[in-house]
């Protein structure tokens, strides 16, 4: 017993062996001393802005007189229920991606139809056009001008680099004390169960994050964007040290977008509905470990069956990066482009085969016939449409639907009865196949009115007036 404890001293006393001597070295010199994110930060934080959007909003003091009905009677500006209009603000980040002004940031922080300021690292203060605002990226690319002047911006690097571990840095304007600047490592890749945004596919850090930082920059040790920061996991409403960012390969085909004058993103559409394969499924088809999309269904005009892929085979990767799952395909596809030539590895029996899909955009095949519903009727301020697979793709409707859809709600009663992707089915006994059949049984001036909708799959029926 004695002889292990003497040998434990000796171990502690005397010095390590070189191998261990060099991981364990002490600063050599000042320079070691005084290691800094400090000079990565003097590059990369001018380039990061905040964002100030102001937008009007009305109010009013009674629900009842939201209903044209009330209306007709009150007015707009009656003091039971009269309109108030307030005055709303939101706070954010923003990134500069081109010395040219072009800006980058989160949807949720400039809404719609808002007033928007940018200020400079510098604390200038710039009036910003909206180019694009896509709502299903959350992303938004702002352009302000700045005459005769480049400005600082950061280069977009390549999120699909990126290791658990690596250092990074988020740049931002939390709770709108001024430009922040807080460091971490990447905790996690590939998160998928966020639900922020449609293509859910996020980079997961430590680095502090708060409300103000969203659309802000998180930025690798080279200075290059890797993502936006877009929301954080909270129980009482600040950071826990769990915080998301957008890729930066989602953000270069937004911006690429609004460069080239476009006002919507037009993404590539595979006609295919798809699953995560669980460890059953896995077990099943002789698979190592659960991994991949299952093609449930393929629509007549997919290019997956044009290229050969059949209901049953399983998504393994797009173009050499792997498919984990149905969510991160769905990103895989959005960030390649339309017209490419792209390599998918799938699984079918047992085997592992690729073959080259060409990118397509959803194919509208039948006119959209897009209608706002005025009236009285229970959709009034609705905005309908026929279901093609280009608007199924928009309001994330399976390929194959068919019918008269919501596409978005505008000042009306429908907002109280039906929401965005809610499929029409019937109204007061009528079958409703497309808008015109719509428009015709919301014709009369009925004061009972018995309406089927599909949300979800699920059928709703509602029963309204009497």
């Amino acid at each position: 017993m004695y002889r292990i404890l003497l040998a434990v001293l000796l171990m502690l006393l005397l010095p390590a062996g070189p191998a261990a001597r060099a991981e364990e070295a002490v600063p050599q010199s000042v320079a070691e001393l005084q290691l800094s994110f400090a000079p990565l930060v003097k590059r990369s934080a001018p380039a990061v802005v905040n964002v100030y959007a102001q937008r009007l909003q009305e109010q009013r003091s009674n629900s009842l007189f939201q209903d044209p009905f009330f209306r007709r009677f009150f007015g707009d500006g009656g003091s039971m229920g009269g309109a108030r209009k307030r005055v709303q603000n939101s706070l954010g980040s923003g990134v500069l991606v081109d010395p040219s002004g072009l800006i980058v940031t989160n949807h949720h922080v400039i809404g719609t139809d808002s007033d928007i300021k940018v200020v400079l690292a510098d604390r200038r203060e710039f009036d910003a056009k909206v180019l694009l605002a896509d709502e299903r990226t959350d992303l938004a690319v702002l352009k302000i001008e700045v005459p005769d002047e480049d400005l600082p911006a950061l280069t977009l690097g390549d999120s699909d680099a990126l290791e658990v571990g690596d250092l990074v840095l988020a740049i931002g304007n939390p709770f709108g004390v001024g430009q922040t600047v807080t460091s971490g490592i990447v905790s996690a890749l590939a998160r998928t169960r966020i639900g922020v945004t449609d293509y859910q596919f996020f980079i997961q850090t430590d680095a502090a994050i708060n409300p103000g930082n969203s659309g802000g920059a998180l930025v690798n040790v080279k200075g290059e964007l890797i993502g936006i920061n877009t929301a954080i996991f909270s129980r009482g409403g600040g950071s826990i040290g769990i915080g998301f960012a957008i890729p930066s390969n989602m953000v270069k085909t937004v911006v690429a977008t609004a460069e080239s004058g476009g006002q919507a993103i037009r993404r590539p559409w595979i006609g295919a509905e798809v699953q995560d394969v669980t460890s059953d499924i896995a077990s099943s088809l002789g698979m190592a470990r659960p991994e991949g999309a299952l093609i449930v269904s393929l629509h007549p005009d997919s290019p997956l069956g044009v290229a050969g892929l059949k209901r049953g085979d399983i998504i393994l990767a797009v173009e050499g990066k792997p498919v984990e799952s149905a969510q991160e395909l769905g990103y895989r596809v959005a960030t390649t482009s339309i017209g490419a030539a792209t390599i998918i590895e799938y699984l079918r029996k047992g085997e592992r085969r690729e073959t080259q899909v060409t990118m397509i955009a959803a194919p509208e095949t039948v006119a959209r016939s897009e209608t706002t519903i005025e009236g009285k009727n229970p959709f009034a301020g609705a905005v309908v449409a026929n279901l093609s697979p280009a608007v199924a793709d928009e309001v994330d409707l399976p390929a194959d639907a068919t019918g008269v859809v919501v596409v978005r709600l505008e000042d009306g009663p429908a907002a109280r009865f039906v929401k965005r992707g809610d499929v029409i089915v019937e109204v007061n006994r009528q079958k409703v196949g497309s808008v015109e059949d719509l428009t015709s049984a919301l014709s009369g001036d009925e004061g009972f009115w018995r309406i089927e909708i599909n949300r979800g799959g699920r059928s709703i029926k509602i029963a309204i007036g009497g």
